[in-house]
Formats: C-alpha cells, sequence, structure tokens
C-alpha cells in the first residue's frame, strides 16, 4: 500500500501568529498624535486671522456700497425735489403724514433717513403709516461688520405719544453732516446743492456713526431714537469732534463719525464718491470737510 505525501494543512499555515511588534508599527503612538494635533493647532492659527481679514474685506465692500448708495439717494431727492432732505425737527417728533402720505420739505419733521426712504427702494416703509414706518428697519442703514437689521422697543416719548406704551425703533448705523449747523444736512429747513460753496467733492456729506458696541442692541443715548428721529445724534454727528473707532465699556458714541472697522471710517462726499478715512485725519481737515462755505483748500487726507 502506498504511503500518500505528508501536507501541513493551509489553515495551520494562514493561523501562524505574527510578531507583536509587526501590529504595533501600524498605529499612531502617543507621542506621534500630540504632535499631529499641535501641527494642525498651529496651521489654524496661521489661516485664521487671513480667514477673519478677508470676511472683514467683504464686510467693508459691502458696507461702501451701501454708503455710496445712500449718498446717490441725496442727489435722487435732489433731482426729484429740487432740494436735499433735511435733518428733521426732534427726536421726539415722528414721521409727518397728511393722510395716508408722508409731507416733503420742510414741514417733514422726520430726519433725513425718513425722507430717503422712496430712493433706497424702501417706498413701502416709507409710505406705511407712523407706527409702522418707525419700526421697520432697512438693511441698507446697518454696516455690516457691527450688525444686521436691528430694532429696540423703548418707551414711547414722542410728542404726543403714537401708543400710549412701548413703541419698537428701527435703528441706523451712518449719520450725515453735521450736528454743528455748518453742514450739507441742517435742522428745518433743506439746502440744495448749489448751497456747497466749497464744492461737492469737498464737503462731508454722511459717514459711518461710533458707537458702544457692548451696548448694540439696547438703548444707549445715541442708538436709541431710531432712523426716523430728527436733528438727534442718532442720525446727525459733529465734524469738531475728531472720529474714532467704536468703544467698549462705558459711555455711548461721544456725537462722533466712526465704526466697527479697524483703523478707519468709510464716508460719502456731497458729490456721491466714496472713500475710506483714516482715525488720524487732521482735526482741523475734518472740520473743513464738514463746513459747506467756510473758503478753506481741503489739503489732502
Amino acid at each position: 500500500m502506498r504511503r500518500r505525501p505528508y501536507s501541513i494543512p493551509v489553515e495551520h499555515l494562514c493561523s501562524e501568529k505574527r510578531p507583536q511588534y509587526e501590529s504595533l508599527r501600524n498605529a499612531f503612538t502617543l507621542i506621534e498624535l500630540l504632535v499631529a494635533i499641535a501641527i494642525i493647532g498651529i496651521l489654524v492659527g496661521l489661516l485664521l486671522p487671513g480667514v477673519q481679514a478677508a470676511r472683514e474685506a467683504t464686510r467693508r465692500t459691502q458696507c461702501s456700497n451701501q454708503v455710496r448708495q445712500v449718498a446717490l439717494a441725496f442727489h435722487n431727492h435732489q433731482n426729484q425735489f429740487k432740494h436735499l432732505p433735511s435733518g428733521g425737527w426732534r427726536f421726539d417728533t415722528p414721521p409727518t403724514y397728511v393722510g395716508s402720505n408722508p409731507v416733503i420739505g420742510a414741514e417733514q419733521r422726520a430726519g433725513w433717513a425718513f425722507q430717503l426712504l422712496p430712493f433706497i427702494e424702501a417706498t413701502a416703509t416709507w409710505q406705511a403709516g407712523v407706527e409702522e414706518s418707525i419700526g421697520l428697519p432697512t438693511q441698507v442703514y446697518f454696516c455690516p461688520s457691527r450688525r444686521s437689521a436691528q430694532t429696540i422697543t423703548v418707551p414711547d416719548n414722542y410728542d404726543p405719544p403714537i401708543t400710549g406704551g412701548d413703541i419698537t425703533h428701527a435703528l441706523i448705523d451712518y449719520a450725515a453732516s453735521n450736528r454743528d449747523g455748518t453742514g450739507v444736512v441742517r435742522r428745518f429747513s433743506p439746502r440744495r446743492m448749489r448751497d456747497i460753496l466749497d464744492g461737492t467733492s469737498d464737503t462731508l456729506l454722511v459717514a459711518e456713526k461710533r458707537l458702544n458696541v457692548t451696548f448694540v442692541g439696547t438703548p444707549q443715548d445715541d442708538d436709541n431714537e431710531g432712523y426716523t428721529a430728527g436733528w438727534n445724534t442718532d442720525t446727525m454727528r459733529s465734524t469738531l469732534k475728531q472720529p474714532l473707532p467704536d468703544i467698549k465699556g462705558l459711555g455711548d458714541g461721544d456725537d462722533r463719525f466712526g465704526s466697527s472697522h479697524p483703523g478707519l471710517f468709510i464716508i460719502a462726499l456731497a458729490d456721491g464718491s466714496c472713500r475710506t478715512v483714516d482715525y488720524s485725519i487732521d482735526s482741523e481737515v475734518f472740520r473743513q470737510l464738514g463746513d459747506i462755505d467756510d473758503g478753506s483748500v481741503i489739503e489732502e487726507y
């Protein structure tokens, strides 16, 4: 009887154990894992400022476009009504209507931002009636670096009262020039473009306003009466004061122009052009920009 050749079963060959150190080679050690995490953290730290800077640049461009749109609205108001909007009457005088129609000209007690509504694609808000128009925010009036469209609810201080209780105010991040009475926008009676004797390219029209960002969204003295406010720091600012960036902590915007953008704020001149201005602008040059007929020659800024 012939013997079969001896053979080892295949399963025995496959089940033979590998040395333990070979399996360990395929895993991360704790030190390697920590090094990888540290490298990722460094890369994120390097990339994050660039991402934030790119986002701020986008927001600043959007803000500049909005300021330009507001300046164009001033020009369209002049073209249609033959005068610029006024600064309104008082903070406690609501928009003036005859029936359902907003009043045009010197008898309109609300400020310039209300008067410009038909020229920034907000005619429906302009025609909505007193209480509704006061409380409806317009996106064009909000700097995207600071906030989205925002309202606050405060006691009704209008004379006479509108609700007899609380009322909602839509806010604004831009202010006209100037509270000193020498600018393009003045109290009570409106000016015309021809009144700007120093030249429209050398005269400030509208710009961003300074706020205390700690209290954004809550009533602060210059951000509580809303965009319809007449002759008030909510909608008018002074060029006699040096512009400054937003603050945190105590205080308010202090009647100053300024912004949430790092190192600069955005302005529109009376010719409709827009530009950025550093906070280091000479105080006398800034005062001259706010005056429509002081006869000065504006230096480079």
